[in-house]
C-alpha cells in the first residue's frame, strides 16, 4: 500500500493554514508547508506566515529554512519535502502537505516528473533581463507545447523551460514525463462560498499586514538584504518599495497589494482546478 498523506491546497487567505492544523490535531499530523515563500527567513507578514501561537504546537516543516539570497528551487522543494514526509511517517505520523504554491504539490504528490537540469546563473541573468513576450516568442519557436502551457504563468517558469531546453537541447517538454503518484493522497480544500468571500478575506488580510507593521518588516529586509530578486518580487514588499521610493502613495500601495493579490488567488483557483480530486467550492 501507498503512503497516506494529506494534502491541503487553495488560494492565499482561504483558510489553509487552520484548516492543516485542525486536521493535524484529529489525525496525529505534522505539517509540511508548501509555499514557495514561506522558506525564507524574515518574509513573515507579507507572506502570512503562521506565527508559533497559531501553530498549536503541531510541528511545522519547509520554513524559515534558507535565507532570502538563496533561489529555492521546485527541486529543492520536492528533495526536502520527500525526505521529511518519510520521517513522519516513520514516527507514525500523518503527513499534512499544505500550501498554495501548485507546481510544488504536482511535483511531490501528483504525476509530474520534475527535469534534473542544474540552474545556470549566467543563462537565467541573461533570459531575466529580457521581457516575458520576447521570452515566450523563443519558447513558442523551441517547443510550442510548453508554450502553450506557460503562456499565461509567470515569467520565472518561462525562464525555467527555456533554461531546460538550451541546456538539454531538446523540448522542455520531451523532458517533463509522467510518473506514478507515490502515495495515497486524500486532496482537501476549504471550503469557501463564494468568489466575493475570498477576496472579502484577501482585503481584510491586507489591512491587517499594514496594521500589523509591513512598512517596517520592508525597510528591515531592504536594509539586510538590499534589493534582491526575491524580495522586489515579492507580493507585498514589491508594492511598499514602491510607496518607499516615492511612486505611489501609502493608499496607492494599499490598492495595488489588494489587487495583485487578488489576482494571485484566481491564478492559484485556476491551477488547482486542473486537480479532478481537489474539490474547489467557487
Amino acid at each position: 500500500m501507498k503512503p497516506k498523506v494529506i494534502a491541503v491546497a487553495g488560494p492565499t487567505a482561504s483558510g489553509k493554514t487552520k484548516l492543516a492544523i485542525e486536521l493535524a490535531e484529529k489525525n496525529n499530523g505534522e505539517i509540511i508547508s508548501a509555499d514557495s515563500r514561506l522558506v525564507y527567513k524574515g518574509f513573515n507578514i507579507a507572506c502570512a506566515k503562521p506565527p508559533m501561537e497559531e501553530r498549536r504546537g503541531i510541528p511545522h516543516y519547509l520554513i524559515d529554512i534558507v535565507e532570502p539570497e538563496i533561489d529555492y528551487s521546485v527541486a529543492d522543494f520536492y528533495d526536502d519535502a520527500k525526505k521529511v514526509l518519510y520521517e513522519i511517517i516513520e514516527r507514525g505520523k500523518t503527513p499534512i502537505v499544505a500550501g498554495g504554491t501548485g507546481l510544488y504539490f504536482r511535483v511531490l504528490l501528483e504525476t509530474y516528473s520534475l527535469p534534473r537540469v542544474e540552474a545556470n546563473p549566467d543563462l537565467r541573468k541573461e533570459l531575466d533581463k529580457r521581457e516575458k513576450d520576447d521570452l515566450l516568442e523563443e519558447l513558442k519557436k523551441l517547443d510550442p507545447v510548453s508554450y502553450e502551457k506557460l503562456k499565461g504563468q509567470n515569467k520565472r517558469r518561462i525562464v525555467r523551460a527555456l533554461e531546460v531546453t538550451r541546456v538539454l537541447g531538446q523540448p522542455f517538454s520531451e523532458v517533463s514525463v509522467q510518473k506514478e503518484p507515490e502515495f495515497d493522497v486524500e486532496w482537501v480544500c476549504p471550503v469557501m462560498n463564494s468568489r466575493e468571500e475570498l477576496y472579502d478575506r484577501i482585503n481584510r488580510r491586507v489591512d491587517l499586514m499594514f496594521e500589523r507593521g509591513l512598512i517596517d518588516e520592508t525597510k528591515t529586509l531592504l536594509k539586510k538584504h538590499g534589493r534582491i530578486k526575491n524580495f522586489v518580487c515579492t507580493i507585498g514588499y514589491k508594492e511598499v518599495l514602491s510607496y518607499l521610493d516615492g511612486e505611489i502613495s501609502l493608499d496607492e500601495a494599499l490598492e495595488q497589494l489588494k489587487q495583485n493579490t487578488r489576482r494571485y488567488a484566481k491564478r492559484q483557483l485556476t491551477w488547482f482546478r486542473r486537480n479532478p480530486e481537489l474539490k474547489i467550492t467557487i
